[in-house]
């Protein structure tokens, strides 16, 4: 699911909680990933388009259909996933061998 201030689907949550599955907005989501930073002990900034952007690369690089990456994003166009999703090095290296 992709993680935005407003949804326009049908599901009932984004995030399900022990109390109620809900939709969270944008603010109170970086609160939690900014204190789960904290403990984890990481001294930068971590912003939810990365998160988004490290989700669907490392997704793609184990083997998800780029379709199902544009599902689980939320993206009505290609184009927007093909920005998030990255192969690695490793990966283009063995789709260039495999397909050229």
């Amino acid at each position: 699911m992709s993680l935005c201030e407003s949804q326009e689907d049908n599901d009932a949550a984004v995030f399900a909680t022990e109390r109620h599955p809900h939709r969270m907005s944008i603010a109170p989501t970086r609160y939690i990933i900014k204190r789960i930073s904290k403990r984890a002990g990481i001294n930068k900034v971590i912003y939810l388009h990365q998160l988004s952007h490290r989700y669907a690369t490392h997704i793609l690089n184990n083997g998800a259909p780029f379709e199902v990456i544009q599902s689980f994003k939320g993206h009505e166009k290609s184009e927007t996933t093909r920005i998030f999703a990255e192969l690695s090095g490793r990966l283009r290296k063995e789709f260039y061998q495999k397909y050229v």
